[in-house]
């Protein structure tokens, strides 16, 4: 009960049942009100007739009553006494009076008392809502629902009630029915044949709607499958299944396979880095453990200053896989406000010991502002700076300028450049492009790649081109402060 398949032919089957339901209710009703329109019209039909025959002063022993077992008539007069009545009719409900016997009364063509006239003529002027003499009601009959019981046999009927006025000016009301068992009938088999389907069609629905949604869902169980097989193996190398469809369930397989193929990715990145961090960390370990040893062995013999030049590498190693572990954790830069043309000018008033003096090129009163980590950007400057540094032949400059809606920061130096085809490998991390350069010199091949990581993390780019000196120009974009 708890799957998709059975939720979804539970839901449907309710659905499906409430629409037949009610589409069942409204057909009926609809039937049963055209069936008494029916009937109501059979019944007036058959009192005008009556009514018409008062009208024209037919005797009431000589009036055609027709059809009295289907349409039973009973004719009243002003005080509510039945006067006539179909010649089988033996009980009947629903028309004002239960009479069935007619009472002592003058005929239709008999002559009405002395003023009698003068009295119906009043009561024709007080009352104008009474046909006239002669006269049928022109007005809409009324109707109602009784019973009646004709040569033994009682049923329902549906009565129309006409008025009518004789030549003599007796007024009369005349109930004709007309039976409702037809409608009856057409009601109870139209309910039974919609009761004994509903039952049939529901279980159709759910069947129908179990299979196809089965069917549909075969590719999710074969997603699931694989994405286990994954997990259990540990190989993200596999993928899930892709169906030919181009449904959902297609765009979930490309997603989930496009999920895993940055999920390697990222695990294979994170491997080689342990690797290549691993690397680099053994050479001033291994370095400084001689040293320390062969000075156990020879005091005499510490080379002090090496030893201290191994621990500050190990220091900067350090620092910098720290930091590219913070930055690969989704670390957020902080919000804070910083000049960069402030900070270029900091950075560079610190590197007193640098082997080319650096040139600085910051416009006066420009407001250079962006918003992050001002750790991390005067890492990302410093960084530029030491790349410049290793490579340049005699001259390092450093620029500041506004560039659309950001702010620019270019290091220029007068070295051999980048090779056009390295120039996006080189911000990758642990890459040397000089394979000859030691380890000291060269460093460790993270300084660009912590840079490039620090610039997208704020929003920004990095990029190298070949600078106006002939070496390299590394830009770093910036979007301003709001």
């Amino acid at each position: 009960m708890r799957s998709v398949r059975a939720r979804a032919a539970i839901g449907a089957t309710l659905v499906v049942a409430v629409a037949l339901v009610a589409a069942g209710l409204a057909v009926l009703l609809v039937l049963r009100a055209n069936l008494i329109d029916q009937a109501d019209l059979q019944a007036e039909v058959a009192a005008r007739e009556v009514a018409g025959q008062l009208a024209t002063g037919t005797p009431y022993d000589e009036l055609e009553l027709d059809d009295e077992e289907d349409h039973p008539v009973q004719v009243t007069d002003e005080e509510g006494r039945a006067v006539v009545v179909s010649k089988d009719l033996r009980a009947i409900t629903g028309t004002g009076t239960s009479g069935v016997t007619p009472a002592p009364s003058a005929s239709a063509g008999a002559s009405p008392s002395p003023g009698d006239g003068d009295d119906d003529d009043a009561d024709d002027d007080d009352d104008g809502s009474r046909p006239g003499r002669g006269e049928v009601s022109s007005d809409d009959p009324d109707f109602s629902d009784g019973t009646a019981t004709v040569d033994g046999t009682t049923a329902d009927y549906r009565f129309a009630a006409v008025e009518a006025t004789t030549p003599d000016g007796v007024t009369l009301t005349v109930h004709a029915g007309a039976p409702l068992a037809a409608e009856q009938e057409a009601v109870n088999t139209v309910r039974g044949a919609m009761l004994t389907g509903l039952p049939l069609l529901l279980v159709v629905v759910a069947g129908v709607t179990w299979l196809v949604t089965r069917r549909a869902l075969r590719p999710v169980e074969g997603i699931r499958r694989e994405m286990a097989a994954i997990t259990a193996s540990e190989d993200l190398a596999r993928r899930v299944p892709e169906p030919g469809s181009r449904d959902e369930i297609a765009a979930l397989a490309r997603t989930t396979n496009e999920t895993l193929t940055v999920l390697e990715a990222s695990v294979e990145r994170q491997r080689r880095f342990v690797a290549d961090a691993s690397h680099e960390l053994r050479s001033p370990i291994a370095s400084l453990r001689t040293q320390l040893e062969v000075a156990e062995a020879h005091p005499e013999l510490l080379d002090l200053p090496g030893a201290v030049a191994d621990t500050v590498r190990l220091q900067v190693l350090a620092a910098d896989l720290l930091l590219l572990a913070r930055l690969d954790a989704g670390e957020k830069p902080g919000s804070a406000t910083v000049e960069l043309g402030a900070l270029v000018r900091e950075e560079v008033s610190q590197r007193t010991g640098d082997r080319i003096a650096v040139s600085v090129e910051v416009p006066q009163g420009g407001a250079f502002e962006v918003n992050g980590s001002r750790g991390q950007l005067s890492r990302v400057i410093g960084n530029l700076l030491d790349n410049a540094q290793r490579h340049a032949e005699g001259s390092v400059a450093v620029s500041v300028a506004a560039d659309g809606r950001g702010v620019r920061v270019e290091v220029r130096d007068d070295g051999a450049g980048v090779p056009e085809d390295e120039r996006e490998r080189i911000f990758e991390r642990f890459v040397r492009l000089d394979d000859a350069r030691s380890r000291d010199d060269g460093g460790a091949g993270l300084g660009l790649a912590i840079a490039r990581d620090v610039a997208s993390r704020h929003g920004g780019t990095l990029t190298v081109d070949r600078a106006a000196e002939g070496g390299a120009a590394f830009r770093l974009w910036l979007p301003r402060s709001a």
